[in-house]
């Protein structure tokens, strides 16, 4: 289990105290408490905590307030707050799996490139709560940290080779089998348009191929957009809109990190991750607006704008997960602004023909307090990708739907395979929450992980 959480030992208690109670709790504290809350205005505001001195002046308890408890994850808030120790809930959290996860995801700080060692900081660590499956939320918070790591490194550290050593690094701990093509072989091994969204860089493209578990057990595959930075191509972006772009492998990282979760589990799935790991840079050799691209499904794609790649990427990699119609496919990808638009960027949509599925999404993104929200395929728009000279382009020609068309545009490669859902995430906290601070995050990965537990568990 994570190194911030113990099992049992001495440990000062947190009480939990909502604004809704924090009268009836004044009224049974001991007279000291009482007056020392009332002395420092402690009123249960959402993340406010307040420390309460024994008669030595140590601290005997400290109160944490949830507000009106409208976040699951306000526990997030804790470790920050917190002295150097070993604390407890008391009395335990209702959701106390919840607040267990909220409390490790707020314990995450990314310090790669700051001075001096963080290893032997004074940690703040909680008693398990009895009950608490503490290694399955190790293992969900383990593999969300894997993705925020691999969002927050800068794309000179993080090009394609580094998401291939990152897929490697499992491959080592889970035994699984890893495969990978790179530069011109992609154009051998029939995966073009990954070739030609990233061969204008000097770090050559690649596609990653991860597998794991036994050949027979049911097939789940995970397809991550992996564009480690994105300048738009020749259709340059603005330097304001390239300022976050090397968030643009979040569905990389989402995938690998999910795949970690799934393998730790040891889930009774074989386990495939296809990622299209490239850098959509600009060079004399780089793709072009109105250039035709073959692909591996077969189809002739128009370019519409050299800024739209990930699709092509994704496209891909989708041909190749269809041939072996798993049971389920997913794709992970930080893929239009239309989508932030629409929802905003905490709220990522999904979009799948399969209804049974869509129901089961939505119940386990309930049940994890991992937010998502179905968007339509909505097939009327399919003839905006219509190409006068193509089989199709990869973007219309309007400003509207633009999340709905890169759905549609994706499922045409995606034939055979009866289950299958695509996701929009944005891939980045802008502003801080509990257990979710400023920077990458993958978004919808607890949700697929219930799910997948309640099917393979």
């Amino acid at each position: 289990m994570l190194d911030v959480f113990i099992d049992a030992g001495p440990a000062t208690p947190v009480t939990p105290i909502s604004a809704g109670i924090l009268s009836a709790w004044i009224e049974t504290a001991s007279p000291a408490h009482a007056a020392w809350a009332k002395a420092q205005g402690f009123k249960a505001k959402a993340g406010e905590t307040l420390a309460l001195p024994n008669t030595e002046g140590a601290i005997e308890r400290v109160l944490f307030g949830l507000g009106d408890e409208s976040d699951p994850f306000i526990y997030g808030g804790l470790a920050g707050k917190l002295q150097p120790g070993d604390y407890v809930f008391d009395p335990t959290p209702e959701d106390a799996s919840v607040a267990l996860l909220g409390f490790a995801l707020g314990t995450y700080a990314f310090n790669r490139y700051k001075s001096g060692s963080k290893d032997d900081a004074p940690k703040v660590r909680m008693v398990v709560p009895t009950g608490v499956d503490c290694h399955d939320v190790s293992r969900i918070a383990r593999g969300i940290f894997l993705g925020r790591d691999l969002i927050n490194t800068p794309a000179a550290d993080m090009g394609p080779a580094d998401l291939e050593a990152a897929a490697e690094k499992l491959h080592h701990r889970f035994d699984a089998r890893l495969s990978v093509t790179t530069g011109d072989d992609l154009l051998r091994d029939n995966y073009p348009m990954v070739h030609a969204v990233g061969r204008a860089s000097d770090r050559a493209p690649r596609l990653i191929d991860l597998t794991w578990g036994r050949s027979d057990a049911p097939k789940i595959t995970l397809v991550g957009k992996g564009v480690c930075f994105d300048t738009g191509g020749l259709n340059l972006k603005p330097g304001n809109f390239m300022a976050l772009m090397k968030k643009d492998m979040g569905g990389a990282a989402a995938a690998l990190g999910l795949a970690q979760m799934i393998m730790e589990r040891g889930l009774d799935v074989r386990l495939r991750v296809l990622i299209g790991a490239v850098e959509n840079s600009v060079a004399g050799n780089a793709f072009r607006p109105s250039d035709i691209l073959q692909s591996r499904k077969g189809l002739t794609v128009e370019i519409g704008n050299t800024d739209a790649e990930g699709r092509l990427v994704l496209g891909d990699a989708l041909a190749e997960a269809d041939t072996e119609t798993p049971e389920l496919l997913v794709d992970f990808a930080t893929l239009t602004g239309a989508a932030r638009v629409a929802l905003g960027p905490e709220l990522p949509p999904f979009f799948t023909k399969d209804e049974a599925l869509a129901a089961e999404l939505e119940d386990a993104a309930t049940t994890a307090h991992d937010p998502v929200w179905r968007l339509p395929l909505w097939a009327p728009y399919d003839s905006w990708l219509d190409s006068k000279i193509a089989d199709v382009n990869h973007i219309s020609d309007g400003p509207f739907a633009g999340c709905i068309t890169a759905a549609l545009f994706l499922n045409r490669f995606v034939t055979e395979t009866a289950s299958y859902v695509h996701f929009d995430i944005y891939g980045w906290n802008a502003k801080p929450r509990p257990g979710r601070p400023v920077g990458g995050d993958i978004q919808a990965v607890r949700a697929l992980y219930h799910l997948l537990t309640k099917r393979y568990g």
